[in-house]
């Protein structure tokens, strides 16, 4: 099925006029996986918020230092400590022509906490957003939020008019599988708009030449394909079909490189790839394991942390392109503490006693529910952690699939042992305490602790977290909270994956840490 925005050809003539360029340049990109859909608040996830990140904005936006910016907030200052006042730009529209305003930010903030969204871990802690006038809005919290700015780099504001005429006044919930107009088309502000539509097909994407502010790069056209094996995800690279593919495997990283024709670039992400478990439930869901939950008992989740090699998957899996963690954040976090990250020892022995002493000599079953096409090999890791627990008895019944089936899966919880990857995308500690750590509630506080750990004094901890203003204070109370949470065994981390793009050398762009593709900093140069 396509989905088509009217009068495309006008758009791109606009936006080779804007651009200076003779004719339109196109970038081809082909990713792994697809995004889920073009509501931006249907899923927290990167790739989606990347991909939709292009024709949203937010209030407070990201430069290509991750520095915070002014986006569509052209200044913000705290009036109170539980209370923020943001002055919003003038003069911009959303892409059918409708005038941005306050009212747009109401709602936005409305949509984003209410019935099927998945921006709840971003809102829980707004106690009420106030029109000052059409454009000046000031957000009350529950308490001082120093960090709100942060907080609020991915919320993308949405065009009330456009919502409310279209029927998307909530956001397509994927636990769900419920679909409404804004999963086929967009209305944003962005630097570029949605031209067409074809999930797991292709989306197309047209610069905006009525943009309010720089676009760096020259690309007019944005043509995303996801292109799922990974051998034919290099073929095209090197056969010119696309000009850019995400992940890199890591196997091809060389042949890429030595083609003459496509480089590799490599850098270090600040997603951390983990493992959890249902904590919560008392008798889990895919189990032979009958009237009670193991992973109730400590001694069990550290049997299986003490049986996973994750040494010998950074080396024969991740072939080094990964660093092994003890935490959910890594370096390049605030409040990350290298003296923390320190893993219990690789020891079977030691896991087996651990299991046997928890009632289980003989170890027991578990279904294990893993993506195969979401993050750096993904599959494989999965396969190497089941034979991992192999060697304990542990039988892993493992169930990976398309992100398409298993995020809706494990976000219902319908899971009893998952892996998931995570990226604070306030790059601060506070927001993996806040979404992955602290007990679950209706609001979004643990919106994607899918395993239910709860430690009431991590969660006070977190709250003290969010309002603490001295940096030496707020670091150690991070400490404190993480250190809670290793000794609880409350997940178990793996490993930061590394970052690898292949481009075509006729094309230049920037790669982010936090593995987001912003097209307004793509170019293609002109041919020699």
């Amino acid at each position: 099925m396509k989905f088509k925005t009217p009068g495309t050809a006008s758009l791109v003539m606009a936006a080779m006029i804007t651009a200076g360029v003779a004719s339109a340049q196109t970038v081809r990109i082909g990713n792994q996986g697809d995004a889920l859909s073009m509501d931006p608040h249907s899923l927290n996830e990167s790739l989606q918020l990347s991909v939709t990140g292009n024709v949203y904005e937010p209030l407070v936006g990201r430069d290509r230092n991750l520095k915070l910016v002014p986006a569509l907030a052209t200044s913000w200052k705290q009036t109170s400590p539980s209370v923020w006042r943001f002055e919003l730009r003038k003069g911009v529209k959303f892409h059918d022509g409708t005038p941005f305003t306050a009212d747009d930010v109401l709602f936005t903030f409305a949509r984003a906490s209410g019935e099927g969204s998945d921006m709840k871990s971003y809102t829980n802690d707004v106690k009420e957003i106030r029109k000052v006038n059409d454009f000046t809005v000031d957000i009350e919290t529950k308490g001082p939020f120093p960090i709100l700015p942060d907080v609020l780099s991915l919320l993308f504001v949405m065009s009330k008019k456009w919502s409310e005429d279209n029927q998307a006044t909530r956001p397509v919930d994927r636990r769900k599988g419920i679909e409404n107009a804004a999963s086929f088309r967009a209305n944003g502000t962005g630097p570029f708009r949605l031209r067409e539509r074809q999930p797991n097909i292709k989306t197309s994407f047209v610069r905006n030449g009525n943009y309010w502010g720089k676009i760096e790069g020259n690309v007019v056209n944005v043509e995303y394909t996801p292109v799922g094996n990974d051998s034919t995800r290099v073929a095209a690279l090197l056969s010119g079909q696309v000009d850019v593919i995400e992940p890199v495997p890591l196997q091809d990283v060389a042949r890429i490189n030595a083609s003459g024709k496509s480089k590799v670039m490599q850098g270090p992400e600040l997603r951390t790839i983990f493992l959890g478990m249902d904590q919560k439930r008392d008798e889990l869901l895919y189990s032979n394991v009958k009237g009670k939950n193991p992973f109730k008992d400590k001694r069990v989740r550290q049997a299986f942390y003490q049986a996973i090699d994750i040494n010998g998957i950074q080396r024969t899996v991740m072939r080094g392109a990964s660093k092994p963690t003890a935490l959910l954040v890594g370096p390049g976090i605030n409040g990350f503490d290298e003296t923390m990250n320190v893993r219990p020892p690789y020891d079977t022995e030691a896991a087996k006693k651990l299991l046997a002493d928890a009632g289980y000599p003989n170890g027991f079953e578990v279904s294990m529910n893993c993506p195969n096409d979401r993050y750096v090999n993904d599959g494989a890791i999965c396969e190497a952690v089941a034979a991992n627990l192999a060697r304990i008895g542990v039988k892993v019944n493992l169930q990976a699939e398309t992100k398409g089936t298993y995020f809706p899966k494990i976000l219902r919880r319908d899971t009893s042992f998952y892996m998931l990857g995570w990226t604070p995308g306030t790059y601060d500690s506070h927001n993996a305490l806040n979404a992955l750590m602290r007990c679950v509630d209706d609001k979004g506080s643990g919106q994607f602790n899918l395993g239910a750990y709860c430690n009431p004094k991590v969660d006070e901890l977190t709250v003290k977290i969010q309002s603490e203003t001295d940096k030496v204070k707020r670091d150690a109370l991070i400490k404190e909270a993480f250190k809670l949470h290793s000794d609880d065994i409350g997940h178990l981390p793996l490993h930061q994956q590394a970052l690898a793009w292949g481009v075509a050398n006729n094309v230049e762009l920037v790669q982010l840490a936090d593995n987001f593709m912003p097209f307004r900093y793509m170019s293609v140069k002109p041919a020699n």
